[in-house]
């Protein structure tokens, strides 16, 4: 018997993040799990993991161990991919005392709406602690397609198990991209086997990296590599200090402390060095995309003063040294391409506060921009929709998860006056920013960042991470008229408890108690 249990904690969505974007529930005759008699049926063979991962659902769940089969019976919980159902992360969940179905057009599909079968199990804890499941019909697709979190192990160093353990959270929030922030002033965490002296002291092999690449896909997550250039490079010119502008050249380089240095645009030797990076980039990383940062190039302190440089501006005929990004990232570009990628780029515009009025230098139609400085959002959509370029939403007023999420809180230290990013703050976030439909169809999707500077293992990130992550989710996933603040608040008990008992440190949302 269940006791002293909410009415709500019976609302088949009472554990629902994000929430489903079309659920019922039909009032008929619940499911009975019964051990030794119901079992998984998979329609094939490619369902193998998606199979086992229902099975560990059920068994953390219910405490109970099904078999799975590769032959349908009545009253079975079925796994069931249908190319009749259209977009790879459609997934439909029927429930009803004949059986359960999940059933999706691929994997990926199925894997998701395992992820809800699970979340209904947690928040139903009446039903699901007398093995029985409510009789449910849900048809869900995302609003948006890509879903990013991103870790920065540049600037600390995460070991290949902790990306593992966050990987393993993010999933279970409908999140399909990580991006790794490989590269930065304070460190080179790839193996690079061309250009060995590139790797700091800590790094990630190539083979560790394919292995967490496949952890990864099993669990339908891309990795998305980010190699920032031309700035952000003290980690590279440390290396290499001759890729450095000619008036630096000789200057004291050091790792974690030098600021605002780039790779010299007019220096051949910049992209002999780069096409090898790019080249085992592209052959390591299975994703489409590699980042190639491009954000808060420091050109007055650089290009601006350097002679090669400046001979170069006379060659093209340009006035302002940031026109040099132009033939820059037109040759990193071609290296990207050539690798079978397509290119992803923060967004910069003409000047990093309000107001500006285009981009800081134009870029090509295949570049996905990601919007990211503090108020330009509206300005970036607005632009990347006039120049076509796709565009990922990670506005800094609501998915920069470095930022405190109250005040007084972490990061106690490397904090230069961060704005607060509040949970309410994060699940305020719409991704098409209210403009019309046809004006937001190249948003792809969103990203929360958590830049590493005070990010020193992985319990730090869970806990900047969780929960605004999940505000996020909603946020990419459910569609706006579907969203409710006071909604969420309800559904985050039960999550918060969950991933607590996973092992997750998080930050407690004292304020949403009110």
């Amino acid at each position: 018997m269940c006791l002293g249990i909410s009415i709500k904690a019976q609302d088949i969505s009472s554990a629902f993040i994000p929430l489903p974007n079309h659920f019922e529930q039909t009032g008929k005759k619940a499911f009975e799990v019964k051990e030794g008699k119901t079992v998984l049926y998979v329609s094939n063979d490619s369902l193998q993991f998606e199979a086992e991962q229902l099975a560990a659902v059920l068994k953390k769940r219910m405490n109970v161990t099904l078999p799975i089969v590769k032959e349908k019976s009545k009253r079975c919980i079925s796994l069931v991919q249908d190319g009749a159902l259209k977009g790879n992360e459609h997934y439909q969940l029927t429930v009803s005392a004949d059986g359960i179905e999940i059933k999706g057009a691929t994997s990926a599909a199925i894997f998701l709406g395992i992820m809800t079968f699970d979340q209904l199990l947690l928040g139903d804890v009446c039903q699901t602690s007398e093995k029985t499941i409510a009789a449910v019909k849900i048809d869900d697709s995302p609003r948006f397609g890509y879903r990013a979190l991103m870790l920065d192990p540049a600037r600390h160093f995460l070991p290949v198990e902790d990306v593992k353990f966050y990987i393993d959270q993010m999933v279970k929030y409908k999140y399909n991209v990580l991006q790794l922030h490989l590269t930065d002033d304070q460190g080179w965490r790839m193996e690079i086997k061309r250009q060995p002296k590139l790797a700091s002291e800590q790094y990630y092999t190539q083979e560790q990296l394919r292995e967490l690449i496949a952890y990864a896909a099993q669990r339908h997550v891309q990795i998305v590599p980010e190699i920032d250039v031309p700035g952000h490079t003290v980690a590279i010119l440390s290396a290499y200090p001759e890729l450095a502008c000619q008036h630096l050249q000789g200057s004291p380089v050091k790792v974690g402390t030098t600021v605002n240095r780039m790779l010299c645009a007019a220096n051949p030797k910049t992209y002999a060095v780069l096409k090898d990076v790019f080249t085992e980039i592209c052959d390591v990383f299975s994703a489409p995309y590699v980042h190639l940062g491009g954000d808060e190039a420091a050109i007055p302190e650089n290009w601006a003063k350097c002679s090669d440089c400046k001979n170069m501006m006379q060659q093209y005929g340009y006035e302002k040294p940031a026109q040099l990004m132009t033939p820059f990232f037109e040759k990193v570009l071609a290296m990207v391409r050539d690798g079978g990628k397509k290119p992803i780029l923060w967004c910069e515009l003409n000047n990093i506060y309000p107001p500006a009025d285009d981009y800081l230098f134009p870029y090509a139609k295949d570049v996905t921009l990601v919007s990211w400085r503090y108020g330009l959002t509206p300005t970036c959509l607005q632009l990347t929709a006039k120049h076509g370029n796709p565009i990922i939403m990670a506005p800094g007023e609501h998915a920069y998860f470095d930022y405190p999420q109250w005040t007084g809180d972490l990061p106690e230290h490397l904090n230069w006056g961060m704005p607060i990013t509040s949970l309410e703050t994060t699940y305020r976030l719409d991704p098409g920013y209210g403009v019309a439909p046809k004006d937001q169809e190249h948003v792809m999707g969103v990203l929360g960042t958590l830049w590493g500077e005070a990010i020193c293992d992985i319990n730090r990130a869970t806990y900047m991470t969780y929960p605004r992550a999940l505000a996020l989710a909603e946020a990419g996933w459910t569609v706006m008229e579907q969203r409710s603040w006071d909604s969420f608040k309800v559904r985050l008990y039960p999550n918060l408890m969950d991933l607590m008992k996973s092992g997750v440190s998080l930050r407690a949302p004292f304020e949403i108690a009110k």
